[in-house]
This record gives structure tokens, C-alpha cells and sequence, in this order.
């Protein structure tokens, strides 16, 4: 491992953060990393500015901006990269361990926050409590002839399947929620814990998942055989009317089939916080979609889960310069 001699016999890191905004926007403390080095934190960073901003670190973080084969390859004293998420999809990593460059991503941080969004959306497609909350508001119900109404159907879960893509953490404590509702879980998962299951949790394939929930909720990762797993073809094997909840990865989805899908009356609602392409382009099909919610990748960031991603992060650098590197996606 380089480090550098600060003068004062003590041995830190040059440390740069690259997009530091999203993880704290001014709420939470870098101290963490302060500590362990020179820290340099950046609220974004360009593309075309990513090497010249690492510079001579030994030491970047990034949540979302890339960092490429060619940036590994200009930063020659570069020895760690810590993902400030828990997908590492923006670094290359078979060029990390090429160049020996350990690569830790942060898991776990945000289990109770996504399952709680996702829980969150689900409810808001069944009562669209802020949809009637703004009629109220322009006068609706001061001008209505009787003494409550709705515009659109009120939908009751108790009783009602909702079958999880993607059984790991979240998507477990997303199961938990939902019994809580009175709801039964179908899980499809290609990892099976059977000790999970119970009267009103099971697994199940795929074809019976598809056919047998009246909400689905994604909580599995982007692999090439989860891209597009939601698509023309699966959407046919649906119940009428179903729910669709996507809080994980907006390449599960395949946009332009769920928008078809909502047109027609087949999928019931839907309700997404990340899409294809991020932030959302104007051209994005599920814009103009009717009974859709987008909100723009929030599930993750209530204040409690962005500082134990902090924590995570400071301990992962702390154990890397201590020789025990932890959560370590890549084999340097």
C-alpha cells in the first residue's frame, strides 16, 4: 500500500470523493475520513475531469461517476476505490484487480430504508393519499355534494399475494412488511433459505410468481439474466390489474412494454424510484404513462441509511490501510 508522510510521523492517504453530494448534501460529517488522511471532497464531478480530480490519490470514493479502465490506468498511485453504494457497476473492475486496486462497495446500509419506500409505494398506488390530499386542497371536496369522495379506486391488501423478485435482504424485509399487512409472499430467488418460509411466506418459480400475485415488488439484482425480466412476454403471464413495484434497478424493467402494459389496463398501476437511464431523460415512455409514480432514486437516502453507508465507508478504508480489507467486490 502507498501512503505519504504528512511531516508528522504519522502515515495517511490522499483521499478524494468524486460526487459527494448525493451521499451528504450537508446533513451528515466527513470527519470520518478526515481522519484517516487528506481528504478532498468534490459535490460532482464531470466525466472528462475524473483523473485530473484523483490526481495523485491513493484513495477515491464514487457513487456514481464511472470510473474506467483508462482513469485506473492515468492514477498510478491509486490503491483503493470505495463505491459509495452498494452496486459497482460505474467501476471497472476487472481493471482494478489488474492494477491491484481493491474495490469495497457498501451492502446492507439501506435494508430497512428501501423496504420501507417500497412498502411506501405500494401504499400510495393503492389510496393515493397525495393525489387527494391536492384535490383537497383545490377546493374538491369543499364543492362536493357529498360528504367524502375519491377519483380513483381505493384498493385493500389484506388477503392479496405479493410475489418478490429477489429474496436477499431487502427483499425479505419487504416480505416482513407485507405480512404485517395481512398479505402473503411468494420469493424467487435462485438461492433458496427454506428455513424462511412460513404459512404466509413460500417460494416459487417464476411462472408461478408471475401468474399468481397480485403484486410484484423487485428487489433482485442487474444480472444479464435479470435485465429486462419485466417485459412483454412476462407481463402476459400476469394476473389483470397487477401492481408493479420497482425500487432496485431500472434495467429490470423493460420501459416501453410496462408503458403498453399500463396503456392497456393489464398492469393495474405502477410504481418506480429508478429507470433506465438516471436522472430520467424527457423521452423516457413511462413519462406519459396514466396511474404511474416515478420518484427520482430516493428509496436509499433517508438521513439514518446515508450515515451508516458514512460509517460502512470510513471502516472499509480503515480496514484496507490496516491490511484487512473488508466487502471487497474484485480480487486484486
Amino acid at each position: 500500500m502507498v501512503c505519504w508522510e504528512n511531516g508528522k510521523d504519522e502515515t495517511y492517504m490522499r483521499i478524494v470523493v468524486l460526487d459527494g453530494y448525493t451521499e451528504n448534501p450537508g446533513d451528515l460529517s466527513w470527519k470520518g475520513l478526515e481522519d484517516l488522511g487528506e481528504l478532498t471532497v468534490y459535490d460532482r464531478t464531470p466525466k472528462d475531469r475524473v483523473v485530473e480530480r484523483i490526481g495523485r490519490a491513493e484513495a477515491v470514493y464514487t457513487n456514481k461517476t464511472p470510473i474506467s479502465a483508462r482513469t485506473i490506468e492515468s492514477c498510478p498511485n491509486l490503491r483503493f476505490i470505495g463505491v459509495l453504494a452498494t452496486g459497482y457497476n460505474i467501476v471497472d473492475i476487472r481493471a482494478a484487480g489488474d492494477a491491484g486496486v481493491i474495490v469495497s462497495n457498501i451492502p446492507s446500509y439501506g435494508t430497512d430504508a428501501v423496504a420501507q419506500y417500497a412498502i411506501a409505494l405500494l401504499l400510495e398506488l393503492c389510496h393515493h393519499v397525495g393525489f387527494h390530499s391536492d384535490c383537497v386542497r383545490a377546493g374538491e371536496w369543499t364543492r362536493s355534494r357529498d360528504w367524502c369522495f375519491w377519483k380513483y379506486p381505493l384498493t385493500e391488501l389484506a388477503g392479496k399475494t405479493m410475489g418478490i423478485i429477489g429474496f436477499g435482504r431487502i427483499g425479505r424485509r419487504t416480505a416482513v412488511i407485507a405480512q404485517a399487512l395481512g398479505m402473503k409472499v411468494l420469493a424467487f430467488d435462485r438461492y433458496q433459505d427454506k428455513s424462511l418460509e412460513t404459512d404466509s411466506c413460500r417460494y416459487a418459480d417464476l411462472e408461478e410468481l408471475l401468474s399468481g400475485s397480485d403484486v410484484i415488488s423487485l428487489h433482485c439484482p442487474l444480472f444479464p439474466e435479470t435485465e429486462k425480466i419485466i417485459n412483454r412476454r412476462t407481463i402476459e403471464k400476469m394476473k389483470d390489474g397487477v401492481l408493479i413495484i420497482n425500487t432496485s434497478r431500472g434495467q429490470l424493467v423493460e420501459e416501453a412494454d410496462l408503458r403498453e402494459g399500463l396503456d392497456s389496463g393489464k398492469i393495474g398501476g405502477a410504481a418506480v424510484d429508478v429507470v433506465s437511464a438516471e436522472p430520467i431523460q424527457e423521452d423516457n415512455p413511462l413519462l406519459g404513462a396514466e396511474n404511474i409514480l416515478i420518484t427520482p432514486h430516493i428509496a436509499w437516502a433517508p438521513r439514518e441509511s446515508r450515515q451508516r453507508l458514512m460509517d460502512i465507508a470510513v471502516e472499509n478504508l480503515s480496514r484496507f490501510m490496516s491490511g484487512t480489507p473488508q466487502n471487497v467486490v474484485n480480487e486484486p
